[in-house]
């Protein structure tokens, strides 16, 4: 790993850990690695922070530069889920209610979205 800032546990037994170097990487529960989001989706992360998991095993990443927050499914192309609305998104934490919450580091406060 080159810098690693963020850690989520996949459903699986494994981990996805988020990267300053601009890459999200996945690892499987024997520490292997699986795959890196950049290369596997042909995305390309500003700065990429939190990281968390849903309850379908879909992996959500905040990207601090381009305050965003993007779900990369198991299957089919990443989709844009918050585009607006945050300043520095930091950690994320997903709920089994279909909650999502993201730290906005800017504004000092914990924003909820459904």
């Amino acid at each position: 790993l080159q810098g690693p800032r963020y850690v989520s546990a996949l459903p699986s037994g494994g981990f996805v850990v988020s990267e300053e170097c601009g890459d999200v990487k996945v690892f499987m529960s024997s520490h292997e690695l699986l795959c890196s989001l950049s290369s596997k989706y042909r995305h390309q992360f500003g700065n990429p922070a939190g990281v968390c998991v849903d309850m379908d095993g879909s992996i959500l990443v905040a990207d601090e530069q381009r305050r965003t927050v993007h779900l990369f499914p198991e299957h089919g192309a990443p989709i844009c889920l918050v585009s607006t609305g945050l300043q520095r998104p930091a950690g994320m934490a997903c709920s089994s209610s279909g909650h999502l919450f993201v730290a906005d580091a800017v504004e000092n406060c914990v924003k909820v979205f459904k």
